[in-house]
């Protein structure tokens, strides 16, 4: 019998079917959340988990290339890579950045493992949560969880500036949760729970923010003048709102002004419960988006505590372009 062919979501040009059967990963392995996800350039895609192998590098067909970060990782949650293939991995776990290798080897860590800088003290780091560079190569950090600031370091590590307090002004943050810096060298951060994205020069002076979002997660930009932001919302969830419509959880697609290219979400085709907490995108070389979910989490904490996980309860995706 043929496999029915997986519903369309989204609109052309963003148009898009899920690879249903991706990826392919042995039995027994468990992603469980899955907090990051960078695709290189050569289409090799780097899923940032808190499963048993925190960090399985992928091919296209999904089909493991490799594993590594076994006795590294304390609790993924951000990764980036850089132009020349080396990946800035975000623990929170143990308020660490560390540069690494493809296949692993760190080339330099930032912050002390296990030693996190004072509750909202504004100093590096309490609970960290993304890496971006600046066209120079300057490491930019949000951190987010146990402080409202976004640091600066020059790309071996010293500590240039930081800015920002909790708050809700323009500036300040409430959970600083993604970053992404551009070729002209603006900073762009994913304000989380205020709802928004805030825009800052390089010397964190702040210039706009987009408020057209709920709860921002993850934050991927397409190279080139006229590439747009690909933004994993992650919805509501408390119990009082998590049914509403038209919040999400989805993905949005911005241009560089901030205004709404596209959306995937329950207006678009998508089919119930297909989402349930995005928090990492990235997009290949052909288009396709790939998405990571903190779906364990936010089922045991949020959504059904004490009830056991579905035994397809996802928390990677791969949605494929699609002209039709």
């Amino acid at each position: 019998m043929a496999t029915a062919t997986p519903p369309l979501v989204g609109a052309a040009p963003y148009a898009y079917r899920f690879a249903e059967d991706w990826p392919k990963l042995p039995e027994g392995w468990s992603l469980r959340d899955v907090a990051a996800v960078a695709v290189d350039a050569h289409d090799r895609v780097y899923v940032f988990n808190r499963g048993e192998h925190p960090m399985i590098v992928l091919d296209r067909d999904g089909n493991v290339l490799t594993t590594w970060g076994e006795k590294l990782f304390h609790h993924p949650h951000g990764l980036h890579i850089a132009a020349d293939g080396a990946l800035y991995c975000t623990d929170d776990g143990d308020h660490t950045v560390r540069k690494c290798t493809p296949d692993g080897t760190v080339l330099l860590e930032i912050g002390i493992p296990g030693q996190p800088a004072g509750f909202m003290s504004g100093r590096p780091f309490n609970r960290c949560t993304h890496t971006a560079l600046s066209p120079q190569g300057d490491i930019y950090v949000s951190d987010g969880y146990g402080n409202a600031s976004i640091h600066k370091f020059t790309p071996d590590g010293t500590h240039l500036l930081s800015w920002g307090e909790c708050g809700s002004d323009p500036g300040q943050f409430n959970v600083p949760h993604n970053i992404v810096c551009d070729a002209e060298g603006w900073v762009y951060v994913a304000d989380r729970e205020n709802h928004r994205i805030q825009i800052f020069g390089e010397h964190g002076r702040y210039e706009t923010q987009w408020n057209n979002l709920y709860r921002p997660c993850g934050l991927f930009l397409e190279d080139g003048t006229a590439g747009i932001f690909y933004v994993a919302e992650l919805g509501p969830h408390m119990a009082l709102n998590r049914t509403f419509p038209n919040l999400g959880p989805r993905i949005s697609m911005l241009a560089r002004d901030g205004s709404l290219v596209a959306r995937i979400d329950e207006r678009t085709g998508l089919p119930p419960g297909r989402f349930l907490a995005p928090h990492g995108i990235a997009v290949d070389s052909r288009g396709d988006v790939y998405l990571g979910e903190v779906s364990w989490t936010v089922w045991d904490v949020y959504l059904h505590p004490g009830e056991p996980r579905p035994h397809d309860l996802r928390s990677l995706h791969k949605l494929v372009r699609t002209d039709a």
